[in-house]
């Protein structure tokens, strides 16, 4: 097993952050999903045999939010949920 810490953009409550972790627990291999809304942040706890950083990256990215984003301008392209 490994840890994976994925920064998030877009998250602007409880339900995004949610949706991130639904998001992240629909892929195969993952295992343990914590998503912090006031870090930006999800940690993912997953098999490395069955999946990897850059899929559960796409995962986050198809529910409409953004990862490793460094500009202010990209940060608020996420598509949120309020």
């Amino acid at each position: 097993m490994q840890t994976e810490t994925i920064k998030v953009s877009g998250m602007t409550c409880d339900g995004c952050s949610s949706k991130v972790a639904h998001a992240l627990k629909a892929v195969t291999g993952v295992h343990d999903v914590v998503v912090s809304l006031t870090e930006d942040e999800a940690a993912v706890r997953y098999d490395e045999q069955l999946t990897t950083p850059d899929l559960m990256k796409a995962a986050v990215k198809s529910a409409g939010y953004g990862v490793d984003v460094t500009s202010e301008t990209q940060k608020h392209q996420g598509k949120g949920c309020c």
